[in-house]
């Protein structure tokens, strides 16, 4: 993974500094609230329902051993409010249902950021110092600016890829860090790069989506989609260039960024998006850009043209590390060490199956460990569970891993003869759940009962669908689904995107819930990216699990041998899961 030079230490650390001295300022009155907002939300600071929120940046998904026990040791030692805020927020949660509100956690989210939802604003500057230590910060995580680029968690190692992505992603955050045009974009600002055939980086829903492709001549080089976006109108971006070189990446970003700095509508929150400038203006929007690069590289010069030594400089540092690079002595022999191991134990087989992908290098293999477990939110991680997540990424990943954008963690360098310790020491830890693309293994966002924007509860829907579906073999029976919940139209659980989507709505201070399916991130599972569809309104929190289970029902009633049920709806139509759907609220309302 890219290893920081003297001059990002030497950035982050003077980045620390700095709001370290904000931060002091703002304590004793010479920054305003107003003024002081925009300099905590440029370092990832937010302030929640009931405390502030810490959203950690992990460009691309990569992180090392050493920065997931800095994680840890900040959800041990800060991720904790002050006892009289804690209390509030369980009275007032208790209220509606909530038994739980866990302290001393981290949060992985979809943007394959980490966030923790207590950490008292006076421990802020401790945090980033921390943080620093370790090579992270909280930069460009918030605000209206470039945020996060994000790509295949299996980057650098799938089989299916045409190059390593890396590379490409790690000069888009250098570049785009702090980058004074496009500090104050109107909305927010989202870059996704996918590498394979099989997108697994939901690159369709993005401001940006960038694939890269071989031309004719076999040449590398990138095809370009705009304005994608979920949100209040989910949008999948348009393709706007078919092939772009490589080396002029940097300088067409610029070009797509700075028509949107000039026309994005600022007047209007709601129409900020790039989605809305690209879906108005439509063939204009990409004669702009088309123009404006035009501008960038014959006038200005090129002046972010890629070189080959630049490129060679940091794909340096994406080589495989030397613990992966170990042979084993015979590699047919332990193949069928594998196969007699799993023919005797189908736990390990169904996990070989279910958790274990093929790795570029024959030797290895990659492992996705699942944070989708009952008691506990989906994504999250206790500091207990950090410290044993870093034993693990060192003694079986060479100190890596990699967070996805479904909430879970990867460890890309396994060796095929350590699966079964592997096997043995994730299920010791609870986190070798055989759920992974199943139901249970959905995406939710922290909800109602931690964020401040959200009209209604997400995890009390996730845990009590994880607890309805706990039996794998039924799990197997339904197949690979997509369940994606979000606790407000903003969309941080991809709602739109899933084979089931769940949203919380507010109806007369009430939490309600809308059911959509059929959407779909892209996948090959899923087919081209496209947003659910309602299928009628909304549903008491209380009808939720048995609605989602009358739908599933209707599936396996219908479908056909081997028929996913992503599948079986495009061939069904939403009238039989409406419903369906709708007999479920009856149910419920007699019963009450």
């Amino acid at each position: 993974m890219y290893q920081y030079t003297d001059f990002d230490k030497q950035f982050v650390r003077a980045r620390a500094d700095q709001y370290r001295d904000q931060l002091e300022r703002w304590s004793d009155g010479r920054l305003s609230e107003d003024e002081f907002r925009p300099l905590r939300l440029q370092n990832g600071w937010y302030v929640q329902r009931y405390a502030p929120m810490l959203r950690v940046a992990v460009p691309y998904g990569e992180i090392a051993s050493r920065q997931i026990r800095a994680l840890a040791k900040i959800a041990r030692e800060y991720d904790q409010p002050e006892a009289e805020i804690y209390q509030q927020a369980l009275t007032t949660q208790g209220a509606m249902g909530t038994t739980y509100l866990p302290t001393h956690y981290a949060h992985f989210t979809t943007r394959t950021n980490v966030q923790f939802n207590w950490i008292p604003l006076a421990k802020s500057a401790d945090v980033m110092d921390l943080l620093a230590s370790v090579d992270m910060h909280g930069i460009q995580t918030s605000g209206n600016c470039i945020r996060n680029t994000t790509t295949d968690e299996r980057a650098g190692v799938a089989v299916d890829e045409i190059a390593d992505p890396r590379p490409y992603a790690e000069i888009m955050r250098q570049w785009t860090t702090l980058h004074p045009e496009f500090a104050f974009l109107p909305r927010k600002f989202k870059i996704a790069v996918s590498a394979s055939k099989e997108d697994r980086a939901a690159t369709s829903w993005h401001d940006v989506g960038l694939y890269l492709v071989k031309n004719e001549a076999g040449e590398i080089g990138f095809k370009v989609q705009v304005g994608g976006g979920m949100g209040r109108t989910p949008v999948v971006g348009t393709i706007i260039r078919e092939f772009l070189p490589w080396q002029q990446l940097m300088n067409y970003l610029e070009a797509v960024v700075r028509v949107y700095n000039r026309y994005g509508r600022r007047d209007n929150k709601y129409k900020a998006r790039i989605k809305i400038l690209v879906k108005a203006e439509g063939q204009k929007y990409i004669d702009d850009v088309e123009e404006e690069f035009r501008q960038i590289v014959e006038v200005d010069g090129g002046p972010h043209f890629i070189t080959q030594a630049e490129f060679d400089r940091v794909a340096a540092s994406f080589v495989p590390p030397e613990l992966a690079q170990r042979q084993p002595a015979d590699l047919a022999a332990v193949e069928e060490a594998l196969r007699r191991e799993a023919a005797a134990s189908a736990p390990f087989a169904r996990w070989l199956s279910r958790n274990v992908a093929p790795h570029k290098q024959p030797h290895l293999r990659i492992v996705t460990l699942s944070f989708k477990r009952v008691g506990q939110a989906p994504g999250d991680a206790s500091a207990d569970q950090l410290d044993a997540l870093a034993d693990l990424v060192d003694r079986f990943s060479a100190g890596e891993a990699r967070v996805t954008h479904d909430q879970n963690v990867v460890l890309p360098w396994v060796h095929a003869e350590d699966l079964p310790a592997l096997w043995q020491a994730a299920r010791d830890l609870g986190l070798a759940s055989t759920n992974v693309h199943l139901l249970t293994d959905m995406i939710a966002c922290p909800g109602g009962d931690l964020c401040a924007l959200a009209n209604a509860r997400s995890l009390p829907i996730a845990a009590a669908i994880t607890e309805r579906y706990q039996d794998l073999d039924e799990l197997d029976d339904i197949g690979e689904i997509d369940l994606h919940i979000s606790g407000c139209i903003n969309s941080c659980g991809h709602h739109h995107s899933g084979h089931i989507g769940i949203l919380g709505v507010d109806k007369d201070g009430k939490e309600w819930y809308q059911v959509t399916l059929g959407g779909s991130d892209g996948s090959d599972l899923s087919g081209a990216a496209v947003a659910g569809k309602v299928i009628g309104p909304s549903f008491s929190a209380a009808e939720v699990p048995d609605v989602i289970e009358a739908v599933l029902t209707t599936y396996r009633d219908h479908r056909e041998p081997g028929e996913t049920f992503q599948r079986a709806v495009r061939r069904l139509g939403l009238d039989p899961f409406k419903a369906a759907a709708n007999a479920a609220r009856i149910k419920v309302e007699e019963v009450a």
